[in-house]
Parts: structure tokens; C-alpha cells; sequence
């Protein structure tokens, strides 16, 4: 349980000094006219990315000491520790591409044709879309 709050509150502070799209979208359709506010929301778009590199190399530090105690004390693990890192580090490499995969199996199907009864298969495309993007 404490792991899964630690996490979360990480990846909130995460996303939201990385994810600025919506801010960008905006000045790029020309929604923002003033030039004044354009500037500012950039300068917040910097000050926010600046954050997430400072914390994510502090969080980098931290993590490096970490296992750098952890294999000096449990010497004999360091095998079994890099082994199982990288077959974490593979599999959440390669299981986002056959999941993602999923929907544009039934997507293009339904888009190449424009049969009236393909409609059904797309309009499941896009559920298993939103099933995927909600885990």
C-alpha cells in the first residue's frame, strides 16, 4: 500500500511538470493573442520542465545510492539484481507495443472499407482503445 501512494505521488509530480501539451496547443492555435500571455506561458513551460530535470536527476541520485548500498551489503544478489532489471526494463519496453497494437488490428479493417457494418468494428477499436488508456 505504501508503495503504490509513494508511486502515484511520484507520478503525479511527474506528469504534471512533463505533460504541458494543452499550453502549447493553445498558443499554437492562436487562442492566446496577447503576446504578453504567450510569454508567460512559455516561461511557466520552462520553469516547469526545469523542475522535472532537477528532480528527476535528484530522484536519479537517490535511486543510484540506493542500489549501490543494497549490492554492497548483499553482495551475492547483483547477478540476480541486474538480470531481473533488465527483464523488467524489456518487457515494459516491448509489452506497450502489443498492447497498444490491439486496437489498430481492429481499426484498420474498419477503415478501409466504408461498408456501413464495419462502423461495429471500429466503434469497438475505440473501446479497447479507452480499456488500455484507463490501465
Amino acid at each position: 500500500m505504501y508503495s503504490y501512494l509513494i508511486s502515484s505521488g511520484i507520478n503525479f509530480i511527474v506528469e504534471y511538470l512533463s505533460l504541458s501539451e494543452d499550453s502549447i496547443i493553445s498558443i499554437k492555435t492562436n487562442k492566446i493573442i496577447n503576446y504578453k500571455k504567450k510569454k508567460e506561458i512559455l516561461r511557466k513551460i520552462k520553469i516547469k520542465f526545469c523542475f522535472f530535470f532537477i528532480i528527476a536527476f535528484i530522484l536519479l541520485l537517490i535511486f543510484w545510492y540506493y542500489i549501490s548500498c543494497f549490492c554492497c551489503i548483499y553482495e551475492n544478489t547483483q547477478k540476480h539484481l541486474i538480470k531481473d532489471s533488465l527483464l523488467s526494463f524489456g518487457i515494459s519496453s516491448i509489452l506497450p507495443f502489443f498492447i497498444n497494437l490491439i486496437p489498430g488490428i481492429f481499426r484498420i479493417p474498419a477503415l478501409r472499407t466504408k461498408k456501413v457494418d464495419k462502423s461495429c468494428i471500429y466503434k469497438l477499436s475505440q473501446i479497447i482503445e479507452f480499456i488500455i488508456a484507463f490501465f
